[in-house]
């Protein structure tokens, strides 16, 4: 005779879940009734093994994690008869698991969060008016233009310059500029107000060399052996006294560099400053080596203390040559054979024209065929003449001085002429003289207080250039 199993001897131990195979409508079920089920279940077993609620937990102090487990434990006594499902519900099976507590983390000490703002200065910009674009305090500002440290970086500001800004809801936290490469300025909030640090950013310089052949031009040349654009155009400007990069150049023209490179907190920031240079041009060799006297002022000198600067420019263009100087040409527009006494630089419209040396400017109009001209008197008896521009400088007038290298003019078309174009021209004392090849007189040498100097750091410097030549030379020769 087979006796019904009492439930008082039952295995308390959840059996091996079986696979559920149920239909998806019969999911709400677990969902909106199981789970209260479960916690009716819960919150009564815990009253059981509770007793009269006298029981408490104590938490081991040095303990950062309790396992569920020691807190929720469910007394083993068997479940009372009134708490068994319904009928209806008899197929849905519950399976009890344990309930996770979090784990216990101290709270950090965060910094609070502020809206950060990077503006670059543009032009016409000033402090009051991005103040007020970004809707910062103005009373703020006044405050912190009243540091004495912080004012004279705060007053003027450059196009391109950049500031960041903290603030909160337009409470200024703090501001940050930099100065140059070296230095920035720095405003903090205070309890009491504003302070401000000057912080020194120091460059680590080290040197490089680097050097090319040129194939097409000095330009294509330098950017293939991974010079960058601003040493290639020092490398032109050294030389410009010397060569004219727009005629002068021939295929197989070769330069060496030894240069500074730039470097902060171990990042590269930039080239610096050519020390020495080499340009070997149409069979001719041209070496320039930098020296900086006691007053902090630069310039390069030949091995023997020459300088490589002239008193006139070769060219007062960069671009090409369109027309050279040439007695016999035929006028394009007259169709007439007239001398061509000077050379033509094809540029764009409005390429600026420099004047090729320090003088003084003795003619600036309109005159016939040159059209828009200026022509300036220099030492030695020299002048000269800059033709058929679009307009001049601003800054130049009848009598005014100009510099070596000063914008006088853009180039045009004005007067008698078929296309867009510079026409210049060099006289001594009133006689046409071929710019390209007449000889420019000398800048004076470096100063006899210096010539020692000088001369003692020439040979150090030029066997550094010298050693880097020479495995340039073995290695195309391997090649």
């Amino acid at each position: 005779m087979k006796r019904p199993v009492s439930p008082l001897l039952h295995d308390y131990k959840s059996p091996a879940r079986p696979e559920v195979q149920k239909f998806r409508a019969q999911h709400w079920f677990i969902v909106g009734l199981g789970l209260p089920l479960l916690g009716i279940a819960l919150l009564l077993s815990l009253k059981s093994a509770s007793g009269t609620n006298t029981a408490s937990v104590e938490l081991d102090a040095g303990a950062t994690n309790i396992a569920a487990e020691s807190l929720l434990t469910v007394a083993s006594t068997p479940e009372p008869a009134n708490l068994s499902a319904p009928a209806s519900f008899s197929d849905i099976e519950i399976e009890r698991a344990p309930l996770p507590f979090p784990e216990f983390h101290p709270p950090l000490n965060l910094a609070p969060e502020y809206d950060q703002l990077h503006l670059t200065i543009k032009r016409g910009d000033t402090l009051d008016r991005l103040f007020r674009r970004n809707d910062l305090d103005l009373g703020h500002l006044a405050m912190i233009m009243k540091l004495p440290e912080a004012a004279p970086y705060l007053k003027k500001l450059i196009p391109g310059d950049e500031l960041t800004i903290e603030h909160d809801e337009g409470n200024l936290i703090s501001l940050y500029r930099e100065i140059n490469l070296t230095s920035a300025i720095k405003i903090n909030k205070e309890a009491s107000g504003f302070s401000s640090t000057l912080i020194d950013q120091p460059l680590e310089i080290q040197r490089k060399t680097a050097s090319g052949n040129i194939d097409t031009s000095l330009f294509d040349s330098a950017i293939a052996s991974g010079i960058t654009d601003k040493t290639v155009m020092n490398l032109a400007g050294i030389f410009a006294w010397d060569v004219d990069f727009v005629l002068d150049i021939r295929r197989g023209d070769s330069y060496y560099i030894l240069y500074e490179e730039r470097y902060q907190d171990d990042e590269y920031v930039g080239d610096g400053e050519i020390i020495a240079a080499e340009f070997n041009n149409n069979g001719r060799t041209i070496q320039a080596i930098r020296y900086i006297d006691k007053d902090g002022r630069s310039d390069y000198f030949t091995p023997d203390g020459q300088s490589v600067r002239k008193a006139f420019l070769r060219s007062p263009v960069d671009f090409r040559v369109s027309s050279s100087f040439n007695p016999n040409r035929r006028h394009p527009v007259l169709k007439i054979v007239r001398p061509h006494r000077g050379t033509d630089y094809a540029a764009p419209r409005g390429t600026p024209i420099k004047a090729s040396g320090d003088g003084k400017v003795i003619f600036r109009g309109v005159k016939s065929g040159y059209g828009n001209v200026v022509i300036l008197q220099h030492g030695g008896n020299i002048t000269t003449l800059y033709a058929h521009m679009s307009k001049f400088a601003s800054s130049v007038r009848s009598g005014s001085r100009v510099r070596q290298g000063q914008t006088i003019g853009y180039v045009g078309k004005t007067g008698l002429v078929t296309g867009v174009h510079l026409h210049y021209e060099y006289r001594l004392n009133g006689v046409h003289r071929n710019p390209r090849t007449v000889k420019l007189p000398q800048a004076d040498p470096i100063g006899a207080e210096y010539r020692q100097d000088f001369l003692a750091s020439v040979e150090t410097i030029l066997n550094e250039l010298l050693q880097h030549k020479r495995t340039q030379v073995a290695s195309l020769s391997t090649d």
